[in-house]
Order: C-alpha cells, then sequence, then structure tokens
C-alpha cells in the first residue's frame, strides 16, 4: 500500500471545537524554505485552520475542518508540494534521523577524502603554471581529479541531489536547488574546460563546496537531533501499564486506559512509577532526577505525592491514583513540549520569508552575471560562466536561512534544560524587552504547600467533607487541604465562580469551598481568625444547614525568591507584588523580599488595569502568575510566565511555563531571551553584510568557485558558531521541575 492510498482520516482526531488533529513525519524538509512552502501551501486549501511544521522533527501538525476538506487531500496536496508525508510515529522518526546522520557522515567523509587527494593534485598544477608544467602533464592531472571528483561528487551530492529534484518536479525551488545547480554547473564547466586543454579547472572546488556545505548540515542535524533528544527524554518516562489492586486483594496488570482516579495501584522496587497518586501504604525512596532535576532520592511514605515518570528505588507502595492515562504531571510537560516545538519567533518568520524570495533572486544573479560577462566583455563564455558558477555558489542562501533557526535550536535547549517551556514563538523576544516584573504573590512567590493551622480543633467530619470539595480545586489552599484529608474521589459536579471558588452538591445539600466572602463567613469571626494567626491565607468551608468553617494555612515563601528578586533588581529591573489576598499577608511578604511597590486585595480586573497603567507608561511588562484569575493578567502582560503548578487556563495564557518550585527560571529566561535576541539580530546582520560584500565582488569577477564555496561554507558556519556561543556561560541555571502537581480547581488569590 502507498502512503496515497492509505487511509488518513483512521490517524486524525477529532477536537473539542469540533475541527480535527493531526500529525505527520514529512520527509525532505531541509530548511526554513521548505516550512515556508509546507505551511503556505496547505494554509490555502479550504478549512484547514493551521498547519505548522517543527524543522527539528521534521512534524507537521494540522488542524482542519472535517466538512471542508479531508486527511487524504491534505496529504495528496503535500505530495503535490513535493514532500512525502507518514503518520508521526516518535520511534520511526527516531531511526530515520539515525539514518538520515549516518548518511550525512558517510557522505561528508568521502567528500573529505576527495576533496583531500584532488587538491594535492591542484596543487602541482598551480605550481606547474607558475614555472614550466607541460600542457599533456596538467591535462593528465586534470583528468585524474575528473575521475576522482565524478564518483565523489556523484554519493556526497546525493542528499541536495534528492531535495532539489524533489522541488523542480513540483515545479518550485529550495535551497538545495542552486546548490545543485552550482555544483553540477561547476563540473560540467571543468570537465569542459578539461576537455579544451584549459590552464584551470575547477574540481577541487566543487569537491571541497560539498564537504563544507555537508559538515555544515552534518553539525545542524546533529544538534537539532541533541536539543530533541532531551525533550524525548521526558516523554521516554511514561510506563503504558499498572499494577492495580483489585476489590478482592488480588493485583493485575492492566493498560492506563483501564486505571481511574481512585484506584488503588501496586508499585514495585525498581519500577516506575505510572500514575499521580497519594502514596497509601508503605514506605521507600523515590528518584524524582528525570522529572524534577533533583538527584537526591526523596523518602516518600502515606500521605505523600508521586508522580508518573519518577523511579521507585526502595520498598513497595501503595498508591491512590488521582491521575493516570491523562491529566499526570508528565502529560503536562510533553503537552508544553509540543506547543513549545511548533513554536516560531517574528525573526524565524521574517527569515522563513527571506530565504523563500531568495532562491529565484540567485539564479537571476547568477544568469544575469553569466549574460553580461559573455555579451558585454572579451572574456568568451567558459569564463563568463566560471564567474556566473561563482555568484550562484557565493549567494546561495545558507547563512540566513540558518540565522534564525540556529539560535532558535540553541535557545530552546537552554530554557528546557532550565525547566523553561515556551509557548509562543516570539515570546524570546518579548522577554528579552522586559524592563518591569510583576509577580503574583499566592503559589508563585509563595510554595504551592501551604500548611493547615490548628488541625486538631476542627471537626474531623467536616474535614474530611471539605477535602473531598477540595480536591476539585487547583487552588494551592484547596489543594493543601486535599492533601491533608488524603481525600481521593472529588465530586462528580462542580461549578466554578473565577477568584471565589467551587460549589458542589453533594448528598442533597449545597456546599461551598471558597474565600470567607463566598461562603458567607461573617468579617467579625474572620478577624478573630487573623488576630490568632497574623498573616495567615484563610479558605471558607459551608454546608448548606450548617455553620461556615474557617481553614488557617501559613504559607512560606519559595527558598530563593529573595535572591531571585535581588538579581531582577540588579539586572536594573522594576519589581513589584499585586495579589488577592489580605494586606498584612502581602505587606509582610513585600517587606521580606525587599519589594516597596505593592497592591493587595486585588482582582482580575484591578490587576488588568494596573498593567494597563504600566503600560501607558512605557514599560514592558513581566507578569508571573499561576492562579485563574492571574489569566487575564497573563494575557494583558507584555510577556508573562507561569508555573507548571498553575491552573491550565493560567498556562494557556502565559507565554512560557516553568518548572519547579524554585523562582530561578525567572532570572534565566529573561537573561538567555536577552542573549538570544542579541544572537538573532547579530546573525541577521551577518547575512546581510555578508552578501552585500561577497556579491558585488563576486560579480566583477574577482572569486573562483573554490573561493566562492569557502565564503558561502564559512558564513553558515559563522552564524552557526554564533549561535553555539550561546551556550559559553549558558544564563543562569534554572530551577528543577515541580515537586508537586496539581489538580483541577478554583481561583488562586
Amino acid at each position: 500500500m502507498t502512503e496515497t492510498d492509505r487511509d488518513w482520516d483512521a490517524f486524525a482526531t477529532p477536537k473539542a471545537d469540533g475541527s480535527v488533529h493531526m500529525d505527520l513525519a514529512v520527509e525532505g524538509i531541509t530548511c526554513a524554505a521548505c516550512m515556508s512552502t509546507i505551511e503556505r501551501g496547505l494554509g490555502r486549501l479550504p478549512g484547514v485552520t493551521e498547519a505548522r511544521v517543527n524543522l527539528t522533527t521534521r512534524r507537521l501538525a494540522l488542524d482542519w475542518k472535517p466538512g471542508e476538506t479531508g486527511a487524504g487531500a491534505i496529504v495528496r496536496r503535500l505530495e503535490r508540494l513535493g514532500y512525502r508525508a507518514h503518520p508521526f510515529d516518535p520511534g520511526r522518526r527516531s531511526a530515520e534521523e539515525e539514518a538520515e546522520a549516518k548518511e550525512l557522515l558517510r557522505c561528508m567523509s568521502v567528500a573529505g577524502f576527495g576533496a583531500m587527494n584532488i587538491m594535492l593534485l591542484s596543487v602541482s598544477v598551480w605550481a606547474g603554471n607558475a614555472s614550466d608544467i607541460d600542457a599533456p602533464t596538467r591535462d593528465l592531472f586534470h583528468w585524474i581529479s575528473a575521475l576522482i571528483a565524478i564518483p565523489v561528487i556523484a554519493y556526497s551530492g546525493r542528499p541536495f541531489f534528492r531535495s532539489a529534484a524533489r522541488a523542480l518536479a513540483v515545479f518550485r525551488t529550495n535551497m538545495d536547488v542552486p546548490i545543485t545547480i552550482g555544483v553540477v554547473g561547476t563540473l560540467a564547466l571543468s570537465l569542459f574546460e578539461t576537455m579544451r586543454s584549459a590552464e584551470h579547472a575547477f574540481f577541487d572546488s566543487v569537491v571541497m563546496l560539498l564537504f563544507f556545505l555537508l559538515t555544515g548540515r552534518f553539525l545542524d542535524h546533529n544538534m537539532r537531533r541533541r536539543t530533541r533528544s532531551v525533550a524525548e527524554n521526558v516523554a521516554a518516562l511514561r510506563v503504558d501499564s499498572a499494577a492495580r489492586i483489585l476489590p478482592d486483594g488480588s493485583v493485575r496488570e492492566v493498560p492506563l486506559s483501564k486505571v481511574s482516579a481512585g484506584d488503588l495501584v501496586l508499585v514495585s522496587p525498581g519500577e516506575r512509577v505510572s500514575v499521580d497518586g497519594v502514596v497509601e501504604d508503605g514506605t521507600s525512596d523515590i528518584d524524582q532526577s528525570l522529572v524534577t532535576g533533583e538527584t537526591t532520592l526523596v523518602s516518600v511514605g502515606p500521605g505523600a505525592v508521586v508522580y508518573a515518570g519518577t523511579l521507585n528505588v526502595g520498598g513497595l507502595l501503595r498508591v491512590r491514583v488521582t491521575a493516570a492515562a491523562e491529566g499526570t504531571l508528565l502529560d503536562e510537560v510533553n503537552t508544553l513540549l509540543e506547543s513549545a516545538a511548533q513554536a516560531k519567533s517574528k525573526y524565524m518568520r521574517l527569515a522563513d520569508r527571506a530565504a523563500g524570495a531568495y532562491a529565484p533572486i540567485v539564479h537571476a544573479s547568477a544568469f544575469l552575471t553569466l549574460l553580461g560577462w559573455w555579451t558585454l566583455s572579451d572574456r568568451g563564455f567558459a569564463d563568463s560562466m566560471v564567474i556566473a558558477v561563482s555568484v550562484l555558489i557565493i549567494t546561495c542562501p545558507c547563512a540566513l536561512a540558518l540565522a534564525i533557526p540556529a539560535v532558535q535550536v540553541v535557545t530552546s535547549g537552554m530554557l528546557f534544560k532550565a525547566g523553561i517551556l515556551l509557548h509562543s514563538g516570539d515570546a524570546i523576544e518579548r522577554l528579552a524587552a522586559v524592563d518591569t516584573v510583576v509577580f503574583d504573590k499566592t503559589g508563585t512567590l509563595t510554595l504551592p504547600e501551604p500548611r493547615l493551622l490548628d488541625r486538631d480543633a476542627i471537626d474531623p467530619d467536616r474535614l474530611e467533607r471539605a477535602g473531598r470539595l477540595a480536591r476539585a480545586s487547583r487552588h494551592p489552599l484547596g489543594r493543601a487541604l486535599a492533601e491533608v484529608t488524603r481525600a481521593v474521589a472529588p465530586p462528580v459536579e462542580v461549578r466554578e465562580e473565577p477568584g471565589r471558588g467551587i460549589e458542589a452538591t453533594i448528598d442533597g445539600r449545597i456546599e461551598r469551598l471558597g474565600s470567607p466572602d463566598f461562603c458567607g463567613v461573617d468579617p467579625e469571626a474572620v478577624a478573630a481568625v487573623l488576630a490568632r494567626f497574623r498573616g495567615a491565607s484563610l479558605v471558607a468551608h459551608r454546608a448548606e444547614g450548617e455553620a461556615p468553617v474557617l481553614f488557617a494555612f501559613e504559607q512560606g515563601l519559595r527558598r530563593d525568591a529573595r535572591e531571585v528578586i535581588d538579581r531582577l533588581k540588579a539586572l536594573g529591573l522594576a519589581v513589584e507584588i499585586l495579589s488577592g489576598d489580605r494586606e498584612a499577608a502581602v505587606a509582610e511578604a513585600a517587606a521580606t523580599l525587599g519589594v516597596s511597590a505593592f497592591a493587595a486585595q486585588l482582582g482580575p480586573t484591578d490587576k488588568i488595569a494596573r498593567l494597563e497603567a504600566l503600560k501607558a507608561a512605557g514599560h514592558k511588562v513581566l507578569m508571573v502568575g499561576d492562579g485563574l484569575n492571574d489569566a487575564p493578567a497573563l494575557a494583558a502582560a507584555h510577556v508573562s510566565l507561569s508555573p507548571v503548578t498553575a491552573v491550565h487556563l493560567s498556562q494557556a495564557a502565559a507565554d512560557a511555563v516553568f518548572l519547579g518550585d524554585r523562582l530561578a527560571p525567572v532570572v534565566t529566561a529573561l537573561t538567555v531571551a536577552r542573549r538570544a535576541r542579541a544572537a538573532m539580530i547579530q546573525n541577521l546582520w551577518l547575512s546581510v553584510i555578508y552578501n552585500v560584500i561577497a556579491v558585488p565582488v563576486a560579480v566583477a569577477g574577482y572569486v573562483t568557485p573554490l573561493i566562492a564555496a569557502l565564503a558561502m561554507s564559512g558564513s553558515s558556519v559563522l552564524v552557526t558558531l554564533n549561535a553555539l556561543r550561546l551556550r559559553i556561560g549558558g544564563g543562569d541555571r534554572g530551577g528543577e521541575p515541580p515537586s508537586a502537581a496539581v489538580e483541577p480547581g478554583f481561583a488562586r488569590s
């Protein structure tokens, strides 16, 4: 069965908005121009709402409306554009990339070996031309060079020739077309010069050109593989089955799809945990290094939270499941990685457009150069062809096409290792422009694991009921309440009021959990609790027919919060705190952190109003928040960050998400972004300056094909090295991924 005959609709996945999504692995993508060709070509199909190509993985993500087009039509259009597709399979893609890397290495080795031998012959010819070499001897050396060059070029040029042939077959061009024309044209010209016993041939130039091009492509390919492999390490942690403990006490291995929240699973020593859950029985040490970055083993016992992908090193654990096939921390991280992989910056979009328009300019320049020298000078066709080939080679847009992707690949790898996952393609540029940082307090500056105060004074039955309702919450205080009570199953239907709390009907009674005002708590009762627990944060629970109960929580600041604030100030950034919490609690946190500008008891509209005021004053604001009521502010800010422990809506509104229980990734994101934006601009200028200087010199006839090959390859290597330079120093290493997951839920202060 051919790929065209395949039932492609079987690989499409319906989405909640009624559209359809499909991921394809696309063969033949070599440069940014290919990405633009595919995205523009498929974007013209009726019903296609989005087509995004990831150059690193050669992955095409498609969304379309099923009533207007079909998967088969999309694949056929892709084939007409000159690209073969097959269903995306990470395992198959890894094998293909490994095979591609081996082929590039073999081609590069053959080209390098051939170039060295031809260069030895060329040196003899050059020396003889300067002394007394006779024509038959020079011709012999040229013919020997030709015998070496022809098979070397035929073998080593295959990666470029195949790509160019696919493009030309559908009447389009890509970067490999001018490369192929330059290589084949130089080889043909050299054979012609050899046959007429000319003084110069250019076999050394064309083989050296191939060697440098293959070296650049191999380095770029290897850099992308290494960056992608870091992300794949996370996906590889997923376990597809779990040992579920049945009601009769027996254990059965079942797929994760058969495991639900509330089930009990057994995790044996040496096994990876397959679910997110709470330890119900047993003690052990957990290796969380590949999920959280912590190399120290974490001791767990009853009540402790464990995550899918972590390794149980010690004893036997019985774990009550909170998330299994979907909704685990590992799933969240993978989703964020997918979003980051599809992102494009405005500089990359600029480079895409330039590279896409560049190929016809290259061909036109070379053709006009040939006509000009042939018709307006006495150099003859052969010499004019040499100059035209030199122009074709030296103007190849490899450096321009690599200028931004090289920086993005390096930067995304650095940020990922620092625990920062980008949602938005232009987040790097916007982060680099920030001059003011605004923090939410609860769950952002403070740890997402508050401690319940005076638990012994609370009725156990009331605490258990509140904990069950809290299990449906993603607020840090709600999560803490759920963990204290070890509640597992939340109510089936929960209604939410953003910024206030949640409500559910349990056993025929309406129950509420949220702010004291939402639960109708008397202000005097609130004041009495706050007088007893100064600086505490309050959550109220009210059941129909019963008096409300207040739960007081103490929240500690993140361990590096003061250090991060000091470092942000050292970078010349203004820092503010905007919180929905009480004045006293916010003032105490601000004083501890050394922040003079803060505001308390703010709602979502109040936070947006402050951000708009800062924007009107000319400031570029980074908002860092995690609550449901922070989502509008995150979307309104110039750029935004959210911890992975945030609610889904806040993660979706943020431009980037950081992992871990430290704030260091905030500093890392800003410092790396500043360096990355500088490198992008430098690379674009390097490409422009190179062409401004090189093209006129080549058109004037002062460049041979060998010098053109060296210059073109040198420009590509230069922009790649400038991107790799970001790894030297690398900015600040950010935080480790989170030490706690959270459940879906209600508003956060």
